[in-house]
């Protein structure tokens, strides 16, 4: 049986005050990519209220849309075709259950902000360390749904790895109890880690025990000027060497990105004078009695003498650690002011960072005029490969080849052991590119879980996977 739409009828069998208007902010995501559409739009208050809207939607066989705050980037929010969805809201579930700060733990409710959730742990001592730009929006939910990542990768992993248990409601409106705030417990199949990642189309996440970090004693931030790519990955290998397990960010800063800011965001105060081609960003947490900016000027001094590093400045202040921040999280919105022709979420082995580096911009030199801007978290080999028009130039300009180089620079990263998606996830946008270079074992076990855990196919549909 086909899906049908959600309608009046459906409306009538859920939980009442849980219905919102159709507003547009529910049917847009950030690239402007899709346009979504909804029959209904369900904002429950509690988990019991989740399971009964899930439970009407199965019977009724319509499909659910699970949105967090809507700050994904492949278009796994919004359902532009098909019968017309429910949008599935966790906007209302906003409570921190509990902080438990002894043991590192944090119970929180899936339309809690990272932000919030942040917030909570500072004010028990403590550090939930994701790191997204779009915190003040992206909620928690969202963030397990889709494994986020982020800044602080290197030093404390993905979404995926700051979460013990999760409560979740599956696609037949079962309540899955798994809100657990234990590190081993081995009794049979980690459901967890499975709905972790899975973007909704495995059930919906309502709540999770997440892992608190202590606070670093010391901590400090450099943005130091590098030669190239491969200077830049010899002084990673340097300073984990040298701050074993103290690194705790590693960004990768072209000067291209460095240009832009200056274009359309000239207000964001730039440490050189002479724009470099290359540049990264350290941060570094130390315990107490080991002075970060010492540390910084051990690592900048060490780099000099190896020949990897020509400039530097270590910020001296809070403030000024702030504002060399600043700078990196606004390159993605200076990349928007400019206007890609195509952008990239793409991960490598850290030995294949340079090479791809290098020969991806010799592919596209040969392809045409345009500007590349190749930044990101080089600590854990993601980078954000984005290509732009050639100054004087439109993004309509490229239209005709803008596919083919996605699916070029793509084939570059699969064939040196890479992904395609590194931290976005796949949602709408790349499930052609899983279908074409995903292992087809992993894929046929894919369906498989889909088809035993949501047989009428409600959850997501469109999203991840292709049938």
């Amino acid at each position: 049986m086909d899906l049908a739409a959600a309608d009046r009828h459906l409306a009538a069998r859920l939980p009442q005050g849980v219905l919102r208007p159709v507003a547009p902010a529910y049917l847009e995501e950030p690239r402007g990519r899709y346009q979504g559409q909804a029959g209904l739009i369900a904002a429950p208050r509690d988990l019991d209220e989740v399971a009964a809207v899930i439970r009407a939607c199965a019977e009724a066989r319509v499909p659910v849309v699970p949105r967090g705050g809507g700050t994904g980037l492949v278009g796994g929010q919004v359902m532009p075709q098909g019968p017309l969805p429910l949008i599935l809201s966790l906007e209302r579930m906003r409570r921190i259950r509990g902080v438990h700060a002894d043991e590192a733990v944090m119970i929180a409710e899936a339309g809690v902000s990272l932000h919030e959730a942040r917030a909570a742990a500072a004010d028990a001592g403590r550090q939930f360390p994701l790191s997204l730009a779009s915190q003040g929006s992206a909620q928690i939910g969202g963030v397990l749904s889709t494994n986020a990542g982020g800044v602080n990768v290197l030093r404390h992993g993905n979404a995926r790895a700051l979460c013990l248990g999760i409560e979740a409601v599956l696609p037949s409106g079962e309540i899955l109890h798994d809100l657990k705030r234990l590190r081993k417990d081995n009794t049979g199949y980690d459901l967890r880690d499975l709905l972790i990642g899975a973007e909704g189309t495995l059930g919906v996440i309502t709540g999770a025990a997440l892992v608190l970090a202590p606070v670093p004693a010391e901590s400090g931030v450099a943005m130091l000027v590098v030669e190239s790519p491969e200077a830049a990955l010899r002084l990673l290998s340097m300073a984990q060497t040298r701050l074993a397990g103290c690194v705790t960010a590693f960004e990768l800063i072209a000067g291209q990105g460095l240009e832009f800011l200056a274009e359309h965001f000239p207000q964001t105060r730039q440490p050189f004078a002479v724009r470099p081609e290359w540049a990264v960003l350290v941060e570094v947490g130390l315990p107490e009695g080991l002075p970060a900016q010492d540390a910084l000027e051990r690592l900048f001094g060490a780099g000099c003498e190896a020949g990897l590093v020509s400039d530097g400045v270590i910020a001296q202040s809070g403030q000024q650690a702030a504002e060399v921040w600043a700078l990196r999280e606004t390159i993605p919105l200076a990349n928007r002011a400019v206007g890609a022709i195509a952008s990239h979420d793409i991960s490598l082995p850290l030995s294949g960072v340079a090479d791809f580096i290098r020969e991806a911009g010799a592919m596209l030199g040969a392809e045409g005029d345009m500007r590349i801007n190749c930044f990101g978290h080089l600590g854990d080999g993601n980078l954000h490969y984005n290509l732009f028009p050639a100054a004087g130039r439109q993004r309509g300009d490229y239209d005709a080849v803008r596919h083919d180089l996605s699916r070029r620079i793509h084939e570059m990263v699969v064939a040196r052991g890479g992904s395609f998606s590194a931290e976005h996830g796949v949602g709408r946008l790349k499930v052609a590119d899983l279908a074409r270079w995903g292992d087809p074992g992993r894929l046929a076990a894919m369906r498989a879980i889909k088809a035993a855990l949501d047989p009428a196919g409600i959850m997501n549909p469109g999203a991840v996977l292709s049938f």
